[in-house]
């Protein structure tokens, strides 16, 4: 009896238990878990956006999962507690390599498609007194949530500084939660690594003269020479009421899917994508800059065979 009800229990999808994917025998429904951020970051409203889509043109049960971004649902997939995820291209990369905050190699999942480029946003305040990264030392910091792609940018730029966490004070916290501690004056600056704006700090810039510090000169090259996926850019003026461009890094996002999905699903899920585009675009402006131009561009791990194939026909 035990058995049976959880066979049917299974068919309903449960929230973050992976689903199978793909279209099973006898028209059963497409199960799609999709692994997120968190809901004040830029991958969870993108997320949901792809899950309505999927529910509406492939008649698929989707669940948008909200998680520690990244490093987690890279684990998610290898798990199989998800079949899509959105991830940081450095994150994707270093567990194809086993380096950095993947003990192992995991490289249990593919690309669809390169997104719209990621800024890593080291965020202050005006009152804090901190102007560059070397001034991070002795402050309270977040640094992220644990596991997340925010926590390992963080870790590699403050590196490439020349600090280490026990030269300040790292505060492992969402989005949320840094943005209530510097108001709170608790927190002195905070990493934020997402699409522009971001609208955490938005929401902050609202009531705090909002500052970003600049990642740039030796900095940036030391960065840019321990990962290859770094590249140099713009936060530009008056994203959060910055008078003027401030420099910093950037590199791609992606959306993955895990290889236990078959060629045509994926061939299915790309194209339904693309050929919706318009409603992606529409979730934020950083989904803007999703296009089929660049959905190629700068992606460090394999592409799965069902994208492979779309890109294939449409060129």
């Amino acid at each position: 009896m035990f058995a049976l009800l959880f066979a049917i229990a299974s068919c309903g999808g449960p929230p973050g238990g992976g689903g199978g994917g793909g279209e099973g025998e006898g028209g059963e429904d497409l199960f799609i878990t999709i692994a997120t951020g968190g809901q004040s970051g830029v991958y969870y409203p993108v997320g949901g956006s792809l899950a309505s889509l999927y529910d509406d043109e492939l008649d698929a049960t989707t669940s948008v999962e909200s998680t520690g971004a990244s490093v987690d649902n890279i684990n998610l997939l290898d798990d199989d507690r998800a079949e899509m995820a959105l991830v940081q291209a450095d994150a994707a990369a270093q567990a194809y390599e086993g380096e950095g905050a993947f003990e192992e190699q995991v490289d249990s999942f593919s690309a669809i498609a390169s997104l719209y480029p990621q800024f890593v946003q080291v965020i202050t305040t005006a009152d804090a007194g901190i102007e560059t990264i070397e001034d991070l030392a002795g402050a309270n910091v977040s640094v992220g949530s644990p596991n997340s792609g925010v926590e390992l940018n963080a870790r590699a730029v403050t590196e490439a500084h020349g600090l280490s966490y026990e030269d300040f004070s790292p505060q492992y916290l969402s989005y949320s939660e840094t943005i209530d501690g510097m108001r709170d004056g608790n927190i002195d600056a905070g990493f934020f690594t997402s699409g522009l704006p971001n609208p955490s700090v938005t929401d902050l810039a609202t009531s705090e003269e909002v500052q970003v510090v600049p990642i740039e000169g030796e900095g940036l090259e030391a960065l840019q020479a321990a990962g290859e996926y770094y590249e140099a850019g713009e936060v530009p003026a008056d994203t959060y009421d910055n008078p003027e461009p401030v420099t910093t890094a950037t590199f791609g996002n992606l959306l993955v899917v895990s290889d236990e999905l078959d060629e045509e699903t994926v061939y299915e899920l790309t194209r339904t994508m693309w050929e919706n585009i318009d409603r992606i675009q529409q979730t934020n402006a950083a989904a803007e800059d999703i296009t089929l131009e660049t959905a190629e561009d700068s992606i460090p791990i394999d592409l799965h065979p069902g994208a492979e194939r779309y890109y294939s026909e449409t060129e």
